[in-house]
């Protein structure tokens, strides 16, 4: 076993300082999203309206943010209003790990779109570096099986890029910030998809 270094020195208002200034940079460059955001709200909307439903997954963080996204969705996020159909694909150690074990990694969501999607549905696939083998598998099933697709996405979008409807990049290299961002463009979509449905 390799000897231990020793812990860096740090400052907590060094760290706090960088940590607020990365991740107002990184919020701030949202803003050049706004097309692309409204694309993506459409999208929600107008497969709500059709009485079709919301699916999302991710991977470590990414898939708890697919989980807070869908519970904003099922339960409510602002408004006391009708709940909205959606599931989030990342949860449910029985059925992730039986598809691991017996199709691969790379197919627990693709598999579970052909099981529980349909045409006009849409898929939200988050991932921070945009490399992640299942999320592009995932949006491969999900181009189709006729589903509408988001993708949000990290770095310069990886392999993932260019498969969905609507890509939502956060051009960061630090997850971390890439990560807050997403939640971020996640809750402006329950808001605005929120604000234009009827409750």
């Amino acid at each position: 076993m390799g000897a231990l270094t020793k812990p860096r020195v740090v400052s907590l208002s060094q760290v706090l300082r960088s940590a607020i200034a990365d991740a107002t940079k990184s919020l701030q460059s949202l803003g050049g999203l706004k097309g692309e955001i409204a694309q993506a709200a459409n999208l929600l909307v107008e497969a709500l309206t059709g009485k079709k439903k919301i699916l999302a997954c991710g991977n470590g963080g990414s898939a708890a943010d697919a989980a807070d996204f869908t519970t904003e969705f099922a339960c409510r996020f602002i408004e006391d209003r009708r709940p909205y159909p959606a599931l989030n694909l990342s949860q449910g150690g029985s059925l992730l790990t039986a598809t691991a074990n017996d199709y691969g990694f790379n197919e627990i969501f693709a598999r579970q779109i052909r099981a529980f999607a349909n045409a006009g549905d849409v898929l939200v696939a988050i991932t921070t570096s945009g490399q992640s083998k299942n999320i592009r598998r995932a949006l491969e099933e999900a181009k189709s099986s006729r589903l509408k697709s988001i993708a949000l996405l990290g770095r310069n979008g990886g392999k993932c890029r260019g498969i969905a409807d609507v890509d939502l990049i956060v051009a960061s290299n630090s997850t971390a910030r890439i990560q807050e961002a997403h939640k971020f463009l996640l809750h402006v979509l329950c808001e605005i998809v929120e604000a234009r449905l009827p409750r």
